[in-house]
């Protein structure tokens, strides 16, 4: 790795999440017809390329509203030794993330429920069952 880069942990399925979307059929046929040509490898490289292609066209002013919402940008993991320093701590948090945010499995709806006063989430909240249910009335 380079400088203060470093791999998070390997790219797999598990680290993205599936939409589904509806496209018009001519839409659908240009998409196929790059795919035939060549241009693409399937439909889904073509889609992820052109909204990443759009991510980057819109990056400044998406910058500026990460930095006005004072979001935490990427990656964000809170073990159960994160919310106990939290809550022997006295402190609350209020989770403000664009990307992933997710809570350790060995985290119990009790200690959630004690140290995260809110969740805001741009992209995917991952926690249990038991946990986002105890966090439902605090998620924006």
């Amino acid at each position: 790795m380079v400088g203060n880069v470093h791999e998070l942990r390997p790219k797999s399925g598990a680290d993205s999440e599936k939409i589904t979307i509806n496209l018009g059929y001519v839409d659908l046929g240009h998409i196929d017809l790059l795919v035939q040509d060549g241009f693409y490898t399937h439909r889904t490289d073509f889609i992820r390329t052109a909204i990443r292609n759009q991510i980057e066209r819109h990056a400044e002013a998406a910058k500026r509203s990460v930095a006005r919402q004072n979001l935490d940008l990427g990656l964000r993991h809170f073990t159960r030794a994160d919310l106990e320093a939290v809550r022997d701590a006295g402190h609350r948090l209020d989770i403000r993330v664009l990307g992933l945010a997710s809570i350790a499995a060995d985290v119990t709806p009790e200690l959630a429920a004690a140290t995260i006063a809110t969740v805001s989430v741009l992209g995917a909240f991952q926690a249990s069952a038991a946990v986002k249910s105890a966090l439902a009335d605090r998620m924006r």
